[in-house]
């Protein structure tokens, strides 16, 4: 079956998202490459190239392409808004998220997707960090990255890997909360995981990107973790809140018992201030847990693992 063939059809197996933003020079390799790929496979599928603003030919070049859905902004708004946009329109039951720069192992993206049976998400987990400032970044990115398995609950091999399949139905509740930019990858997680929605990690090779970089390590590390944070609060906001109240209301006791010991029972202005901290933020969790809690949509998508058990 030709993939002209098999976008006719109403539903397909896979849709990949691919966002490109002047990637010229390595553009139609890519898409050959996955091509390949797809067409060896037993899998039916169709690419949606996102052409987010390109000013660099890939217009051109992409135009020229036969067997693609072309999407096409005029200016240039995110890779996140590129994959939000792609996956609304994708017809897949299962939708995957790669790059063009080359980075990728997109002659794997069949495995990636075999790799999702009995998941509700598969991330392709890097073995090395081949992008600039890696000074500036691997610290960073460790930091976010077991921040955000500590809020989760879970360990998360690599957070903010652009490689990943996922169910389409299951994506489809939360695309409206994915950031424009790169962090739209750790939302997809964090989405997933605080939702009660399986996450698998394959490792992968990762090679150096093909072209110019577009993260900015600064801007987008600051993203990342304001993101993680963010996400958490959305879903479970007694993850970061309660930490907080629990570590001043501790401080509070210790306050008071020193200003006991030391003042003739006389407690300092301080102290009040800091049990009173205390309370107000774990107050403020309770409340946000409950609200959190009375909001959630009762007709969720089913994990995939809860659907293996009721057929089982």
């Amino acid at each position: 079956m030709t993939a002209s063939d098999r976008d006719t059809e109403s539903e397909i197996d896979v849709s990949i998202i691919l966002p490109v933003h002047n990637e010229r020079g390595h553009l139609s390799d890519e898409i050959d490459r996955i091509r390949k790929a797809m067409d060896e496979s037993d899998l039916s599928y169709e690419m949606i190239v996102v052409d987010d603003g390109s000013t660099d030919g890939s217009t051109e070049i992409l135009q020229g392409m036969t067997g693609i859905r072309l999407i096409r902004f005029h200016t240039n708004h995110g890779s996140g808004y590129a994959r939000r946009y792609g996956t609304r329109a994708a017809r897949g039951r299962v939708v995957v998220w790669t790059d063009v720069d080359m980075s990728y192992p997109n002659d794997e993206i069949p495995r990636l997707v075999r790799e999702l049976d009995g998941f509700d998400q598969v991330v392709g987990a890097r073995s090395s960090e081949q992008g600039t400032s890696k000074f500036l970044r691997v610290p960073a990115k460790w930091f976010i990255r077991k921040l955000a398995s500590i809020l989760a609950a879970t360990e998360i091999p690599d957070l903010n890997s652009g490689f990943r399949a996922f169910r389409r139905d299951v994506a489809l509740q939360y695309l409206h909360l994915l950031p424009d930019g790169f962090s739209c990858v750790s939302t997809i997680t964090l989405a997933f995981l605080s939702n009660g929605y399986s996450v698998k990690y394959v490792p992968i090779d990762y090679f150096p990107r093909a072209g110019d970089s577009k993260f900015h390590w600064l801007r987008d590390t600051r993203r990342y973790l304001l993101q993680v944070v963010r996400m958490t609060m959305l879903f479970n906001p007694l993850r970061v809140l309660m930490p907080v109240g629990l570590a001043l209301g501790a401080l509070g006791i210790a306050k008071t018992v020193y200003d006991v010991a030391t003042k003739d029972f006389r407690i300092a202005t301080n102290t009040l201030v800091i049990l009173l901290a205390a309370l107000g933020v774990t107050v403020v969790a309770l409340l946000a847990d409950l609200i959190v809690q009375i909001s959630k949509d009762r007709d969720q998508v089913t994990p995939a693992a809860h659907t293996m058990n009721r057929l089982a």
